[in-house]
């Protein structure tokens, strides 16, 4: 089994998010727990993950995105919810923030509002229709902030739904089990 941090979303859904029947919930996070302990617990360790950083993450959002791997495995455990958009969009914006060149920047602010912000964007993010516009404005004269608000809101979603979510799963309390 690959580690969790590269397990597409079909095999983290095999940790059973999706409300199946006890038992077999039971039954396949025993062994994914037995296959991560295995496996994945020796790559993490190698690469660095101490179980003080597994356990910093259900501290903040802010503590889970500090770290490199924090930020893989809550992605990945968001593609398996099919809700990925908000950190995708998160992390774009974080980068987004380190460009130098105006030419770069524009380009990149007009590729972020097609595929985020516009109504009906392939991986639109949930954000109220004056935010939309708010950035629809910013696009035209891009700066590092015009899509700060647009990034706030997605945070707090993340925040308040998604992480919470990730903290009480079965593929972060295997995780912090394994290490």
């Amino acid at each position: 089994m690959p580690s969790l941090a590269t397990s597409t979303p079909q095999q983290l859904q095999s940790l059973n998010m999706n409300g199946e029947d006890k038992t077999r919930k039971k039954t396949r996070t025993c062994i994914l727990t037995s296959r991560l302990h295995c496996k994945s617990s020796q790559k993490a360790v190698s690469n660095g993950l101490r179980p003080e950083e597994l356990i910093q993450w259900s501290q903040s959002l802010e503590r889970l995105l500090a770290s490199k791997y924090g930020t893989v495995v809550f992605k990945t455990f968001l593609k398996s919810e099919f809700s990925d958009e908000n950190i995708e969009f998160w992390l774009v914006c974080e980068d987004y923030k380190k460009i130098k060149s105006s030419f770069r920047m524009s380009s990149k602010a007009m590729k972020i509002y097609k595929r985020y912000v516009q109504a009906e964007a392939p991986r639109e993010i949930n954000i109220d229709h004056k935010t939309r516009d708010l950035i629809r404005r910013n696009v035209k004269t891009p700066s590092t902030v015009c899509f700060d608000e647009a990034q706030r809101i997605v945070y707090g979603l993340m925040e308040r739904d998604s992480y919470p979510r990730f903290i009480r799963s079965d593929v972060y309390k295997t995780l912090l089990h394994s290490t």
